[in-house]
């Protein structure tokens, strides 16, 4: 299938791996990647139905670890910071089942509890053509709405141009409405499966994985004070110190055990 895989950094560096939430594009990174030092070489897709890349048939946790495999280095280890619905894959991808060699992964904003109302209304969504609106304004309007950007990220931002496309008579959204239907992630599963570190984190104030979710599942879970759903845009350097310690337990150097499972206000580092 056809990808959109934005990569660049340090040829030398340690690999990682960018997966946005569902309704985003890899362009939500792009606060973050300016903040990288020189020990990273990256790739950020828009993962499939999203953007630049093709849609799938069928949406699944693991049909889009599948689909993500296959642009990664394979012969490199991989750290992988993945939001909401891409931490999910993240965890998938630590699995080994497809192929990718994951030596650390953070999964950022999960959703891990959904109800049978939450999930009716994701399915309808799913169902629901596109519309197609008359001026770009709009069709942004909407798409920043639907990845949770609104208030976020300008009209103007490479972020909002990815997430719309010309239509017949007007603009529509880049985003496959079928995504929708990918389902709750098994996390008991995927964090049992995962062959590789995990580190669990969510903004203070996320009301879709708030860090008492996160906690019951990962006692070291980590919580970023004073942000959102969103954290990576709201505040890219409050997950540099995340990186810091994804690459530390790739190299070895250290790992994600956590005292606390909390970060230390007023300075974006994560609690020793």
């Amino acid at each position: 299938m056809t990808m959109s895989v934005r990569t660049g950094g340090d040829p030398a560096g340690s690999s990682l791996l960018l997966l946005h939430g569902l309704g985003a594009t890899s362009r939500v990174w792009d606060g973050l990647i300016d903040r990288l030092d020189d020990g990273w070489r990256w790739g950020a897709p828009d993962l499939p139905g999203h953007g630049g890349s093709a849609p799938l048939t069928r949406y699944s946790i693991g049909g889009l670890a599948a689909a993500v495999a296959p642009e990664v280095d394979r012969d490199r280890p991989l750290v992988v910071l993945g939001h909401s619905l891409g931490g999910a894959v993240g965890l998938a991808l630590a699995s080994g089942w497809f192929g990718v060699s994951v030596v650390a992964v953070c999964g950022l904003g999960i959703k891990v509890r959904w109800s049978d109302a939450e999930l009716a209304k994701a399915a309808e969504v799913a169902a629901r053509p596109n519309r197609v609106y008359d001026s770009r304004q709009d069709a942004v309007d909407r798409a920043l709405k639907v990845a949770g950007l609104a208030g976020l990220v300008t009209a103007d931002a490479p972020a909002a141009d990815a997430g719309v496309v010309r239509a017949d008579d007007g603009w529509t959204l880049a985003l496959d409405p079928a995504a929708f239907g990918v389902g709750a992630p098994d996390m008991d599963g995927l964090l049992a499966a995962a062959r590789a570190p995990v580190i669990l984190a969510a903004g203070e104030h996320d009301p879709m994985g708030p860090p008492e979710h996160l906690h019951e599942l990962r006692p070291d879970a980590v919580t970023l004070p004073g942000l959102g759903h969103n954290a990576h845009v709201e505040d890219p350097t409050a997950l540099l110190p995340l990186l810091d310690r994804l690459r530390n337990t790739a190299s070895g150097a250290g790992d994600t055990r956590s005292g606390t499972g909390d970060t230390r206000s007023g300075t974006g580092d994560t609690a020793p």
